[in-house]
């Protein structure tokens, strides 16, 4: 079960799961438990499918970080071979296929579209060749919303909008700070994340201002209907991310870096159990 669970990236399919029943949360709108879970569903399954092909491309970065070193296909626990792709390949077919019929076209388009820029789009186009790769990266989880969301009402309303932007610009600095507390490990793979390529206290400051832009973001969907309950979180996690992203700025380096690393988990959640909670009741 452990195997599975770090193999597809359950932890972080979670996370893209929240994202999707919180872009239909807070999009106005009805649609039924049954289709919605479906869809919420197949988003994880997508998730879990890119998860596995990123580390399926990335055996050999995975076996110079200390970080990655335990995972299944560098350790031999599982068998890297061409199988494996076929069953990749079913699950992405799978969960698009289970989104269109339970939904629509345009929300199973959303489900595709995550699952291939994390798989292939990040991993395999701009990993290994750009320290802005996990920019282009963060759009996996705005896909996961808007998916969300347009299984609700395919036009898009500005809340789920905003919060396809909030996670687009939340995935940069959560990622950069985790570079900052693993920069030597990124370094020994030669994967040019940020850190690497400008240091760490450069990347403290990009990481600050990009932490202002994101929680700004977040704000943004109380001008489109969405109540205390949401803001209070959304108020509350930012607060928390931009105290620990200034004291990186103060102070760069792996203990800081790891506070703030966490601290975008804490946001990120918050933000998206407060979309739903604020859905839930009534505004």
């Amino acid at each position: 079960m452990r195997l599975l669970l770090n193999l597809f990236k359950l932890r972080i399919g979670l996370a893209i799961a929240l994202a999707a029943a919180a872009g239909a949360a807070v999009t106005p709108g009805a649609v039924d438990a049954g289709p919605l879970a479906v869809l919420v569903l197949a988003v994880l399954v997508s998730s879990a499918a890119a998860g596995a092909y990123n580390q399926y491309v990335e055996r050999d970065i995975d076996a110079r970080m200390a970080r990655t070193r335990g995972r299944p296909f560098v350790t031999g626990a599982l068998a890297h071979g061409p199988a494996w792709l076929w069953v990749i390949g079913a699950m992405t077919a799978g969960s698009v296929l289970a989104a269109a019929f339970a939904t629509n076209w345009i929300a199973a388009l959303y489900v595709f579209a995550g699952a291939f820029t994390y798989g292939v789009v990040y991993t395999v186009w701009l990993k290994r060749r750009t320290a802005w790769n996990i920019v282009v990266g963060g759009l996996a989880g705005s896909f996961a919303v808007l998916a969300g969301a347009a299984a609700v009402a395919p036009e898009l309303p500005g809340a789920p909008l905003w919060l396809a932007v909030a996670l687009f610009l939340w995935t940069p600095p959560h990622f950069w700070s985790l570079a900052i507390a693993c920069r030597e490990d990124y370094a020994a793979a030669g994967v040019p994340m940020l850190p690497v390529v400008v240091g760490d206290a450069r990347s403290a400051k990009i990481i600050f201002w990009s932490a202002v832009a994101l929680v700004a973001a977040t704000l943004a969907p109380g001008a489109y209907g969405l109540g205390w309950a949401y803001l209070a979180c959304a108020a509350g996690g930012g607060a928390l991310f931009l105290w620990k992203a200034w004291a990186l700025v103060l102070e760069p380096g792996r203990r800081r870096a790891q506070a703030a690393f966490r601290a975008s988990l804490l946001q990120l959640g918050l933000v998206l159990l407060g979309a739903i909670a604020d859905a839930a009741l009534g505004g």
